[in-house]
């Protein structure tokens, strides 16, 4: 690249004027146009306006190609910063300015689900997806939230537990409990009255959804 360079400057007269690309003699390392081209390095693309004759002939083609690619060269060599590294020498391109199309059509718009078009009307928000696992502080792991050895658990495996005096005299003369029974029916009971609620919800839904049609 710094041999290009120096050719480029060679090349340029001392009265410091162009030579006109279509002398035929010896290729001009500087190309002028009548209307200037314009670049899009980023995209290594040169825009060349001026017209072709009608019925151009295969030379003519191959001299405003030639012309485009080292009017191309000499925009790169004089515009973009060169560096030596070891892996040898690099020019840094500046960012594309030409947006170019799409490989594949735009995907289509997913419908919603029943759901979310339920939520959209109520205006519920989705609440953030959170892992399967949280940190326990006390045993410093990772443990599940719900399921085998769950955080939901906690308490059932203890050899003690605290009951509350009100719930002891409530409790059926005979039905034992047993330890750990407290909080495993305390979440049995959890369980069914969120299935209760959701059971609701769904006849809610259902006689909204007949009012409605």
């Amino acid at each position: 690249m710094a041999e290009a360079l120096d050719a480029l400057e060679a090349s340029l007269p001392i009265n410091g004027q162009a030579t006109d690309s279509t002398d035929t003699t010896k290729p001009s390392l500087i190309v002028t146009k009548p209307i200037p081209y314009t670049f899009d390095l980023g995209n290594l693309l040169v825009n060349d306006a001026n017209p072709l004759p009608p019925n151009p002939s295969p030379a003519h083609l191959s001299t405003a190609a030639r012309d485009c690619a080292q009017a191309l060269i000499n925009q790169l060599l004089t515009t973009c910063p060169i560096t030596s590294s070891s892996d040898g020498v690099l020019m840094t391109l500046p960012p594309p300015t030409t947006p170019l199309p799409r490989e594949k059509p735009l995907p289509a718009k997913k419908e919603q689900t029943k759901w979310e078009k339920f939520a959209a009307k109520k205006g519920i928000k989705d609440k953030k997806k959170e892992g399967k696992l949280v940190f326990e502080e006390e045993t410093q792991e990772w443990v599940p939230k719900w399921g085998y050895k769950g955080r939901n658990k906690d308490g059932e495996g203890d050899w003690i537990v605290e009951v509350d005096e009100k719930r002891e005299k409530q409790e059926v003369k005979g039905n034992e409990v047993g330890v750990g029974g407290v909080g495993r029916r305390e979440r049995k009971e959890k369980v069914r009255r969120n299935e209760r609620s959701q059971r609701a919800n769904e006849r809610r839904s259902r006689k909204n959804e007949g009012g409605a049609g």
